[in-house]
């Protein structure tokens, strides 16, 4: 008599939800699951805390990577606006970039100026073993240099990580992933003021409530002098004139002139019409007059 007993297959979604990255990466290190998430939020996590649903994805960036976040090879970093950034160390970068298959070696080329003999750009060439040709880029120090102490320190230790970075970015494709310095640069960004707002009254709290660590709160006076424009350029009010004193409007029109006023130049657009940029011509680019 047969005693074997047929089980059933598991629903569908059933390994899923059984089976967690923070239970794969706890495994991976050889630790608890509990233990591994008290000792990944009280030394990796912001002290700010995160939800699961962040740790879950930084675990996956780590994992995808297979970058270590107790060896500081990956940092977990408040994000601009709420959540988790992971954010790749020097060492965890050149890890990604030795363990990847198709890595064949990198150079770099200093360029230094014939006037102060100092280190302008430096050049990344990085060779894949399915390309003829290598990767390259080149960072300047004018462009990258930051007032910062690792700046001022080490320019051109620096200045060669931003390139074997972004080379490695050209030649490899690596996606949701920031070193230190870009981190830092994205925290200090200041929103773009749009010019268009022109020399009025409430332009200037306009552009305070812009740079806002909180957009969009802005105090009773802030408001108050937002709503209150100037008159646009060229207009006057009717209690002064071009030279300062005040005329009644009976005598305003009394000195008119008796004859109507020459009628105006076909190129001369309606009073109050707005004026439009005519889009260059196909091949001009932005340099081309409108």
């Amino acid at each position: 008599m047969n005693t074997n007993v047929t089980k059933a297959p598991a629903p569908a979604g059933t390994q899923l939800l059984q089976k967690s990255v923070l239970a794969d990466m706890a495994e991976r290190f050889g630790m608890e699951k509990a233990a591994f998430e008290s000792t990944l939020m009280r030394t990796v996590m912001p002290s700010n805390g995160a939800t699961n649903e962040q740790v879950a994805a930084f675990l996956v960036v780590a994992k995808h990577y297979d970058l270590n976040p107790f060896t500081k090879e990956i940092y977990a970093f408040p994000a601009k606006g709420g959540g988790v950034q992971p954010v790749v160390s020097i060492d965890g970068w050149l890890k990604i970039i030795n363990s990847n298959p198709y890595y064949d070696g990198m150079e770099f080329e200093d360029h230094i100026s014939e006037d102060s003999g100092q280190v302008t750009a430096i050049t990344c060439r990085i060779y894949r073993k399915d390309r003829q040709r290598p990767i390259v880029v080149t960072e300047y120090m004018a462009e990258c240099k930051r007032s910062t102490d690792p700046w001022r320190q080490w320019p051109i230790r620096m200045l060669r990580h931003k390139a074997t970075i972004q080379a490695a970015r050209y030649a490899f494709g690596f996606a949701n992933i920031i070193d230190i310095d870009e981190y830092e640069r994205i925290a200090a960004t200041v929103v773009p003021i749009n010019t268009d707002v022109g020399n009025r009254r409430g332009s200037a709290a306009l552009r305070a409530a812009i740079v806002h660590e909180h957009p969009g709160v802005m105090s009773e006076q802030e408001t108050s002098a937002a709503t209150q424009a100037e008159p646009e350029d060229g207009q006057q009010t009717a209690a002064s004139s071009t030279d300062g004193n005040q005329e009644p409007a009976a005598q305003s029109e009394q000195q008119a002139p008796t004859s109507p006023p020459p009628p105006p130049a076909a190129t001369s657009a309606p009073a109050g019409a707005t004026t439009r940029r005519r889009a260059p011509p196909a091949g001009g680019g932005f340099g081309a007059a409108n």
